[in-house]
C-alpha cells in the first residue's frame, strides 16, 4: 500500500466548484481508496492504495468527481516520497520565512524552463521564483494575492498544456506530515 495526496485544483473558491470535503471522502471511500482524510476546504485529501500510479489515480478520481458532482477538476496525485523530497529540495530558507510567502505550485508534468524564459526575474523582485522536479517554487515577500509575479507565472501562455495547482507552504508542510506511515 502506498500513501499518495490528492490535490484538486479550483474546488471551493469563490463560491465555485463546491465540493463538500465529507463527500469527497465518501467517493475516494467508494473509489476503493483506504485510510481517507482531508485536509482544509480547498481540496486536498490523502489515501492510500495498492492499485494504480499517480497519473491513472488522478484520472480516475477526476472523472469520478465529474461524474458524482457535475463539474470537471483537475488532480494532480503524488505519493509521500515525492511531497518529502519536494519540501526538502525548497531553494528558498523555508524555516526562515512566513508561510504566506513561500508558495509551492504542483505540476501534472515536468517543466523545462524555456516556458519562462519571457519572464524577467529582475522586474518583479524581490519576488523570486525556481522550477524544481514536476513544481514550482515561489517566494513573495507580500505574499501570493499581492504578487505580479504569480500573475506572470499563471499566464495561459506559460502553463498552456499544463495542469498545476498552488499551495501555501503551511499546507506543503501537512500534506508530508499526513502521507507519512
Amino acid at each position: 500500500m502506498t500513501t499518495y495526496a490528492a490535490l484538486l485544483r479550483g474546488i471551493n473558491v469563490g463560491g465555485n466548484k463546491k465540493l463538500p470535503m465529507a463527500d469527497l471522502r465518501t467517493l475516494m471511500t467508494g473509489l476503493g481508496y483506504d485510510a481517507v482524510r482531508t485536509h482544509l476546504q480547498s481540496g486536498q485529501a490523502v489515501f492510500t492504495t495498492g492499485h494504480g500510479d499517480e497519473e491513472s489515480l488522478a484520472a480516475e478520481l477526476s472523472r469520478a468527481v465529474e461524474g458524482r458532482f457535475g463539474f470537471p477538476v483537475d488532480v494532480i496525485v503524488r505519493d509521500h516520497a515525492y511531497l518529502k523530497a519536494v519540501a526538502d529540495a525548497c531553494p528558498f530558507p523555508a524555516a526562515e520565512l512566513e508561510p504566506r510567502q513561500l508558495h509551492l505550485t504542483y505540476y501534472s508534468a515536468p517543466v523545462a524552463p524555456e516556458r519562462y524564459a519571457e519572464i524577467d526575474p529582475a522586474a518583479h523582485l524581490p519576488e523570486e521564483f525556481r522550477l524544481g522536479d514536476r513544481c514550482l517554487y515561489l517566494y513573495a515577500p507580500d505574499g501570493i494575492g499581492r504578487s505580479k509575479l504569480a500573475e506572470a507565472l499563471s499566464r495561459t501562455r506559460v502553463t498552456k498544456g499544463l495542469t498545476g495547482t498552488a499551495r501555501n507552504w503551511n499546507t506543503v508542510l501537512k500534506l508530508v506530515e499526513m502521507t507519512e506511515n
